[in-house]
């Protein structure tokens, strides 16, 4: 990386932080991108306040208050190139989940119902107003490139920025989580849906096969599947593939129900009721994109007033 050096904005909107740290984790890598950057505006590093003209603007978190919504605006206006980095700018993220409750329910419990607050007050002043949806940043501005993760991984980081820095295409990979696990797929005579905390996987053995949940064959590779290869089920934070959100009756639900039923003797529709319990968790990273949330199959409420009913 040479020449002259590109200006970079940085914003951090409605998400944990988690998104900014993940730059440092570039290690080393960082040294090469420092040389052809310049960081103008970046929260957890300079204290600007307004939006300075740059070439590359990375954009955090999801828009869920007036403040974040005007952010993402002004970083548009200013950065050539926006990227929404991580999962909560690409498809909404975790606080996405708040979709399957109204505005006044969740300010009603996070306040009014909370054992450490103890007050019947809910602040009006002082902050910027809570919007009614978690949006992601895509339907407010337009985005240049897309770096989902939770956060994105420092290889996947240090290849977008590398090439926006040198004016090369990205290379687009639409591989699955599967693609980079190490696990096989094997039939197994297994009957019954297990939880996370019961028994010890099988290190060789797709988590599939052994009656675990997992969603590595319905989520995009943007980690390198650390998860899966160290023992964990993967929970989706890269989002769903792009035969998921593309296709209107294609489901994370029904894909993953579909690959185990062929893989154990669990009962295809067994297994879409399970995830359908759960659902604020298996679909939490990208239910607050509108390729998830409008889709027929997609039925939040209804399932969760099911579960509420038993």
């Amino acid at each position: 990386m040479s020449g002259e050096k590109i200006r970079l904005n940085t914003e951090w909107l409605c998400d944990c932080g988690g998104c900014h740290v993940a730059l440092v984790d570039l290690h080393e890598k960082i040294l090469n991108v420092l040389e052809s950057v310049v960081i103008q505006k970046c929260p957890v590093l300079t204290d600007i306040k307004d939006y300075p003209e740059a070439e590359i603007g990375i954009l955090t978190g999801s828009i869920r208050t007036e403040h974040d919504r005007h952010a993402a605006i002004e970083m548009r206006k200013k950065c050539k190139t926006i990227i929404a980095f991580g999962t909560c700018a690409v498809y909404g993220g975790l606080h996405g989940a708040g979709l399957a409750h109204s505005r006044e329910e969740i300010m009603d419990h996070v306040f009014r119902k909370n054992p450490t607050t103890r007050t019947d007050f809910i602040p009006d002043s002082g902050i910027t107003g809570l919007e009614k949806i978690v949006t992601p940043i895509d339907e407010v501005i337009d985005v240049d490139l897309y770096l989902p993760g939770c956060p994105p991984h420092p290889h996947f980081i240090f290849e977008s920025l590398k090439t926006l820095i040198e004016h090369h295409q990205p290379r687009v990979d639409k591989s699955t989580v599967c693609a980079a696990c190490r696990r096989t797929m094997t039939k197994t005579d297994v009957t019954e849906i297990k939880q996370s905390h019961e028994g010890i996987p099988d290190d060789d053995i797709c988590f599939l096969s052994q009656g675990y949940i997992c969603l590595g064959s319905a989520t995009l590779d943007r980690c390198l599947a650390p998860c899966p290869n160290h023992g964990i089920m993967c929970a989706g934070c890269a989002g769903p593939t792009m035969q998921i959100l593309t296709e209107p009756n294609r489901d994370i639900r029904t894909e993953v129900a579909d690959r185990m039923s062929r893989l154990t003797r669990i009962e295809k529709e067994t297994i879409r009721a399970h995830i359908e319990r759960s659902a604020k968790t298996h679909y939490a990273y990208a239910m607050a994109t509108k390729m998830i949330g409008n889709k027929p199959t997609f039925l939040i409420r209804k399932w969760i007033a099911d579960v509420e009913a038993v």
